[in-house]
């Protein structure tokens, strides 16, 4: 999400606060000529090599956009292990993602300028007549102002950039007429009733058709937006004003920014993650540069390179300072609460910051850039993919991986800035890993958890805007490319705007409002080309110098400045109390409760509660350590409970003509063979005689030495496995009796036993919901012999082995993560025998409709997105470096159950506790994990 690279007028200065927006455009452009000082530092990477990649990757983009040609459109999407278009409300919800389909062919707009960028002009042409001829923009769906701007009128205006171009050049388009623009205009106007409000921060979302609030709309009623939702509009919205001579657009956007600069927290000078679009209160007080607020900052600097607006380059200079000052510890990247910016809000990161060292490349700091793209490049080396939040231990909060393009955005940027060819080779492994873990016969399909590399039934749009333009940038030299990148600057969904519309149009007021209430000094932030004599100290080995000291990060202890707390204790003082050390029974943990500010509060029904109010604590250091205590607290309970629960584990397709590439996340079984301590199962599957696997099989000669299929019902699960086990089977795999039940809708379980001693079954037993296991099934109507593996993660897949043949089958496994999930109430308790979404902890049989009828612990998925506490393997109590991982909560509680069988989505706490009552300087950690990833 950052600036394209370039290289016009370095070497010489530009005047003080030049009226074009030549001045910053040379602040990334310029680093373009430091690729010189590397290339003695490390040997290079071939001219032969790098075509070779590039080759790469315009064969890997062909796979995917012509399987989206093939499969998928004119549907938004392409939805790669079903082989099918993504429509929106033909598929089941997947809540605020779906937010971004129209019904407008998504992925096509998206995809326009990659086609020039690429060198498919002649692809590019044909898209573009497909678009003005099919695309219709004045559909009755709600979408999200955000991803409409970014995707489609920021796909449109890079279109109509690059059209006009090849035009000129006289080739190709010669038929152009700006219609691409007039469609963009006409999107433009389908968006400006969002700004209807006296904030002039747009609505979050928007009906196509009818527009907000009117009944038909549907919309029109929220009250919160997240910063970067009402801040990433400026780019286009100018750009569409530039082109279109309507300046409506581009007052809008500035209006919104106005309003949200005005509202930043004045003595820390940060933004808040959400606010009221009416009041401009903030709602979310946590601040940082991931998800909710990234491309905030990002269209601050930008606005100034297309605009040539001092005041934009102001403001964002306030915000960086702000940014170093509390939120960047190097090489993490921390969350901070606005009011009280040196207590962090959380000590987990989302994949979204890693577009930040692109941004900084683009700031010309390029230090810290090398160092947090270090570390994130160590943490994708330890999963194969940058999971969607990991913790500041390096251990995986949230598991998926969407195929998010932003790390090779900043790969892309700092090989700009520095010509070191460590980048080449990080853009090398990012290809690897794709075709490796993510490709699919049908395309490129997300991870649905980096740690058993199961997919999720979702490639979108972003993943063809975005990876392949700048892994393709990564390796081409110039004359690789048919126009001049350095004349455009990239939006954040990496659209191609012209650098020339500064001067085009100019009728918006330029006033200078930022200087007159802001305090910054901004002496030390330069107004002309970068000097690469700074920026690399006459050192060819300056970039490796920096990155040493993280090669080991992930795997060795965690890095100095994680726990900033650690900070404040004065040489000799006494270690604060630990969680795992306290006692309700001691008096002196009392009495140390109650120095931190930590009430301890006896409920009626006998059990205890924690409060903290920090501005009851001794000092602002014993309230740092009481908000620790209380993290910790919750960290202790996560770690107990996770002890009680298996991970979930993977079914691979290994047989022709899935070759591996297709896997299943899997439910486990509290019995039977542990595939986390024992090599994984291989072998062909067969179903089993009677199908439900609850009596004696009948075709005990179809499994000899197979993985039986059974269907869920009418028996217990162990029943099911002795039956199968009696007549020879290697494992079985239980399909849910439930059609059309998937992970999408219905949450993951791990299957219980009988009641009674299990240990007489020694074969795996995996759980596979309804969608999930018709893929199996299909497979094995249409190619007879199928050969899968049960594991605890995906195997290793050959890239090489590839087939024309794709498999008719279906699978929804869309926005839920394989990992286990906590609810906001920590107490516990049985699951409704009868709840037809939930499986019943009663050791008797029961119906087989609608209840479910095996006997099972369900894990809850329905608050995955929302919940303030997701389970995640991230707890370390051990020495220093403890994870602080969970969010604070208003209140937790805890009830003890003898009954094993507890519900995935209900946790076991020994100790009743968490968290009431905070105040306002607290108060962000009431209201963490609402992110918009």
């Amino acid at each position: 999400m950052s600036e394209a690279g370039g290289g016009r007028g370095c070497g010489s200065s530009v005047p003080q606060r030049a009226p074009w927006s030549l001045v910053a455009a040379t602040a990334a452009f310029c680093l373009v000529s430091a690729t010189s000082v590397w290339t003695a530092g490390a040997a290079p990477m071939s001219r032969e090599e790098r075509q070779k990649l590039g080759n790469q990757v315009l064969e890997m983009f062909d796979h995917a956009y012509g399987n989206y040609m093939e499969h998928a459109y004119p549907a938004d999407e392409l939805m790669p292990l079903t082989c099918r278009g993504r429509v929106r409300g033909q598929e089941p919800s997947r809540g605020d993602v779906d937010d971004a389909l129209g019904k407008f062919s998504l992925t096509l707009i998206d995809s326009l300028d990659t086609l020039v960028v690429l060198n498919k002009t002649k692809e590019f042409e044909d898209a573009v007549r497909k678009v003005l001829r099919d695309v219709n923009l004045d559909n009755d769906v709600v979408v999200s102002v955000f991803e409409t701007n970014i995707r489609v009128l920021g796909g449109l205006l890079g279109g109509h950039s690059l059209a006009i171009m090849l035009k000129e050049k006289g080739e190709y388009m010669q038929w152009y007429n700006d219609e691409l623009l007039q469609m963009a205009k006409q999107l433009g106007y389908k968006l400006l009733p969002a700004f209807n409000t006296t904030s002039g921060l747009p609505y979050p979302r928007i009906n196509l058709k009818f527009g907000i609030r009117k009944p038909e709309a549907r919309t029109g009623t929220e009250t919160d937006t997240c910063t970067a939702c009402a801040g990433t509009l400026i780019l286009e919205f100018a750009a569409l004003s530039r082109f279109t001579g309507a300046t409506i657009f581009e007052e809008y956007a500035r209006k919104a920014l106005d309003f949200l600069w005005e509202k930043r927290q004045r003595s820390s000078n940060l933004v808040g993650v959400t606010i009221n679009i009416h009041t401009g209160d903030w709602v979310r007080k946590d601040s940082g540069v991931g998800a909710g607020i990234d491309s905030y900052y990002e269209y601050l600097l930008k606005a100034y390179v297309l605009l040539g607006d001092d005041s934009f380059l102001e403001r964002f200079n306030t915000h960086y300072d702000a940014i170093m000052r509390y939120i960047s510890q190097p090489p993490l990247l921390l969350d901070v609460h606005i009011h009280k910016p040196m207590l962090n809000a959380r000590t987990w990161m989302d994949a979204l910051l890693a577009f930040f060292p692109g941004l900084q490349v683009l700031k010309g700091d390029i230090r810290p850039a090398i160092e947090t793209h270090e570390m994130l490049y160590q943490v994708i080396k330890k999963h194969n993919f940058l999971p969607e939040a990991f913790t500041t231990d390096f251990r995986v909060h949230w598991a998926q991986h969407p195929l998010r393009p932003e790390f090779a955005e900043s790969t892309y940027f700092l090989y700009k800035a520095t010509g070191d060819p460590y980048y080449l080779e990080v853009g090398k492994t990012l290809i690897e890993n794709l075709n490796k873990y993510a490709r699919v016969p049908c395309g490129f399909a997300a991870m649905k958890d980096v740690r058993t590399g199961s997919h999720e039934d979702r490639m979108d749009s972003f993943f063809l805007a975005e990876m392949f333009k700048y892994l393709y940038l990564l390796f081409a030299d110039k004359e690789d490319i048919i126009f001049d990148i350095e004349d455009y600057i990239f939006t954040t969904e990496a659209h191609l705007l012209p650098l020339w519309l500064s001067t085009t149009n100019q009728s918006i007021s330029k006033k200078n409002t930022t200087s007159d209430y802001t305090e910054l000094d901004d002496s030390n932030f330069d107004w002309t080309c970068p000097n690469t004599q700074i920026l690399f100290p006459n050192d060819p080995l300056y970039a490796q110098s920096i990155r040493e000291p993280l090669k080991n990060v992930v795997d060795k202890s965690c890095p100095r400045g994680i726990i900033r707390v650690e900070e404040s204790f004065r040489s000799g003082a006494k270690p604060p109390l630990r969680a795992r050390d306290f006692m309700a029974t001691n008096p002196e943990h009392l009495e140390i409760l109650k120095k931190m500010g930590v009430s301890l509060i006896h409920l009626k029904d006998g059990r205890v509660q924690l409060v903290q109010h920090a501005i009851q604590a001794a000092s602002s250091i014993d309230a740092e350590d009481g908000l620790r205590f209380m993290q910790e607290m919750i960290e202790l309970s996560s770690q107990q409970q996770k002890e009680q629960q298996l991970p979930p584990r993977a079914v691979q397709i290994v047989s022709h003509p899935f070759f591996g590439r297709v896997v299943l996340t899997a439910g486990p079984a509290q019995f039977g063979l542990d595939l986390s301590k024992h090599k994984e199962t291989r072998g062909f599957v067969a179903s089993s005689k009677p199908y439900n696997g609850c009596s004696e099989l009948t075709n005990p000669e179809a499994v000899m030495g197979k993985i039986a299929l059974i269907q869920r019902g009418q028996c217990m699960f162990a029943e099911k496995a002795r039956n199968i086990q009696n007549a020879g089977a290697i494992g079985g795999i239980v399909i849910d009796d439930n059609e059309g039940s998937s992970s999408d809708t219905a949450p993951l379980f791990q299957m219980a036993g009988d009641g009674k001693d299990t240990d007489d079954i020694k074969i795996p037993m995996l759980f596979l919901f309804s969608k999930e296991g018709s893929i199996i099934l299909d497979a094995i109507r249409e190619y007879e012999e199928v050969e899968v593996l049960l594991s605890d993660k995906a195997k290793d897949r050959d890239p090489d082995l590839e087939s024309e043949e794709q498999p008719s089958s279906e699978n929804a496994s869309q926005d839920q993560s394989a990992e286990q999930v906590t609810p906001s109430s920590q107490e516990v308790d049985l699951v409704d025998q009868e709840s037809p979404e939930e499986s019943s902890l009663n050791s008797e049989p029961e119906s087989s409709s609608p209840a479910d009828t095996d006997n099972a612990a369900s894990v809850s998925a329905s608050e995955q997105n929302s919940n303030p506490m997701e389970n995640h393997e991230t707890t370390s109590l051990d020495g220093e470096c403890t994870d602080l991982d969970n969010q604070l909560q208003e209140q937790s509680e805890t009830e003890e159950d003898s009954n094993p069988n507890v519900s995935w989505g209900k946790k076991v706490q020994p100790i009743d506790s968490i968290l009431a009552d905070w105040n306002e300087d607290i108060e962000a950690f009431e209201m963490m994990e609402k992110d918009e990833l």
